[in-house]
Order: C-alpha cells, then structure tokens, then sequence
C-alpha cells in the first residue's frame, strides 16, 4: 500500500516552499556546499542590531545625564566646595554614626553631583557629610572600596537650582540650625544667585512651613550684622537667635558694640561666647531703660494751699483732695466731720 505524502498548510494551498525547504544544493567537484542565507539579510540583520545597540547605547547615555543612572565615581574627582555649603560644622556622634554604618553596610544612598565642564571632576550638589566619611574611612583604612562614591549625576539648569537640590537634601537627612539656613541665604544673594536675601528665601525656603521660614528670616539679619564675628553661631538656639535679630533691628549701633566685645574676650566655646553677647543685651536694656526715665516730662507739683489754721488744726487743699491735720485731728473731730457729711447728703 503507498504511502500518502503529509502536505504542510502552506503546500497544501499551492504556495511555494519555503527557502530553507526549496533552496537546491550546490554541488561542486568536491561535493556538496553548505547552503547561504541570501546577502540581503545579512544586511538586514545587521542594519537592525546596529539601530538596537545604538538606540540602548542612547538610552543608556540618556539614563547617565538624566541622572537616573547610579555611577561609581572616583572620590578624589569631586569637590566637595563647588557650592558654598549650608553646614558649618558636623556632630561627632552624627560623624561616628555615619562612619560606622559605611563601614558596616556600605554606602545606600548616592550622592548628586553635577560635571564640571572641561575637566575629570564633578562639583557636589548633596552628599557632604557622606563624602567626608567617607574620605575619613579611606585615610584610616586605606580600602580601595571608600575611595570611590555612588553617584547620581544632575543637570541643573542654573545655579538656584544646585543651592536648591542641596537645601533640599540637607532639609530631608539633617537639620541645620536657623543660623546655617540664613547663612546660604546671605552667600546666595551675594553671589548673584538671586537677586535679594528676600527672593533667595523665598525660593530656596519654599517648601517649608511660613513660620520657620520667617524665623529664617529673622537670623538673615544676624548673619548680615554678626557674620565675621560670631565663632560658634550654630550653636545659637532658636530663642536666643530671635532675641538677639530682635536687638539688632531696635538699636542699629548693638552690631558694633557686640562685635568689639567678641574680639576682646576671644571666647574659646560657645557658652562662653553666649555670655559675651548676653552682657552686651543687658546693657543695651539698662541704657535704653535710663533714656527712657530721661526722656519723661518731669511733672512740677504745686504744694497744698492751705485754706484755714488753728493751734490745733489745719485744712489744706491739694488738687482734688481736703487735707486737715494737726493734734486737733482726733476720734471726736473724725466722728464730728462724719455726721456733717450724712446730713449734708440728705440735704
């Protein structure tokens, strides 16, 4: 019985065999060749991987720029006072705590950081405290792993934005004291980064409650007044602060008085520093006391008229009020007095 020829779907309506099926071998004097895939896709294919990897190398360049992409960047590239930093000072437990947890777990959080144009560096946007611990367990342990830090690289479009992407970092991971928020505030403004310590604290300061951002303002005055005088100010408790910006606007020449105090007794800690300024308040109060009592009109008193006298007694009038003194002024005279005052009432 013969047997019947299994037809594919494809044969079976008439169409061609495919060319894997249909395509002859070549024979030649040395037998059969292996069979080619015709040259126009060869072409084909590689045009479509050329576009894949260039379309995934873009993406990747892309994910790099847009800094959603996490680079291991060498520590020493970056400089870590690209932008005048809000903090003045660390907290050593803060600092040991920071340390030990690198050293544990190793670096979570990428730092941010903006290239510098025409150079192999990269100026920190956020991440200060995490690069000097950094930096810290390089000297002490001489590990390779603490000389590079994990990065994402930012575009921002001007410099606001850079103070901004700081604040903002700093806001969320540390509190800074009001004195150190006042203080990039002032640097900002200066440096033409806004136009006024107004607009810079509006902008940089927008996102926080209007009461810390008015008390903000309140230390602006002080890093303005005091700024090159002040060794520890922060560490300068909010109270205080707004005692002293207080101060500073009722008596335009305290600033001076403060300062030339402070460079006298050189105050070697904050508590001694503290002292220095609180004495001067005192006096500025004691002073602004003393021109007040000056400065009230003396009221001249006209002594009593005296209207009758006696040995005995004597009646005088002050003001509004009858006075009658004297040894005659007794019990009886008291009692007398009464029951001519009620009869006169009843009149």
């Amino acid at each position: 019985m013969a047997k019947r020829k299994r037809l594919s779907p494809a044969a079976a309506l008439g169409d061609p065999a495919p060319l894997s099926a249909a395509a002859p071998e070549v024979k030649s004097m040395g037998g059969a060749l292996p069979r080619r895939t015709p040259p126009i896709a060869d072409v084909a294919a590689g045009a479509a991987t050329a576009a894949a990897l260039d379309e995934m190398a873009e993406r990747w360049d892309a994910a790099r720029k847009e800094g959603r992409l996490v680079l291991e960047l060498p520590l020493a590239q970056i400089e870590l006072q690209h932008l005048q930093r809000d903090r003045l000072a660390e907290d050593p437990e803060e600092a040991e705590a920071l340390r030990e947890s690198l050293r544990r777990r190793g670096q979570q959080t990428p730092i941010e950081v903006v290239a510098l144009p025409g150079r192999a560096a990269y100026g920190l946007l956020s991440g200060w405290r995490r690069c000097r611990a950094l930096k810290a367990l390089h000297e002490e342990t001489g590990e390779e792993k603490f000389a590079t830090v994990l990065a994402l690289l930012r575009r921002p479009e001007d410099a606001p934005a850079a103070y901004l992407a700081m604040i903002e970092e700093n806001e969320i991971r540390a509190g800074l004291s009001h004195y150190e928020r006042a203080r990039i505030v002032v640097l900002a403004a200066d440096r033409g980064v806004f136009g006024s310590d107004k607009a810079a604290l509006a902008a940089l300061f927008a996102s926080v409650p209007r009461a810390r951002r008015s008390k903000i303002g309140s230390f602006i005055g002080i890093v303005r007044a005091l700024g090159r005088a002040l060794r520890f100010p922060e560490a300068l408790s909010e109270r205080a602060g707004l005692d002293l910006a207080q101060h500073l606007r009722d008596r335009p020449g305290l600033a001076q008085e403060i300062a030339q105090a402070l460079a006298e007794a050189a105050p070697e800690d904050a508590a001694a520093e503290r002292a220095v300024i609180m004495e001067c308040l005192s006096r500025a109060d004691r002073r602004a006391a003393e021109e007040q009592t000056l400065s009230r009109p003396v009221e001249t008193k006209t002594p009593p008229e005296t209207l009758a006298e006696t040995p005995h007694l004597r009646l005088r009038r002050d003001g509004a009020r009858l006075i009658i003194d004297g040894p005659g002024a007794d019990a009886d005279l008291a009692a007398d007095l009464a029951a001519w005052l009620a009869v006169r009432a009843a009149e």
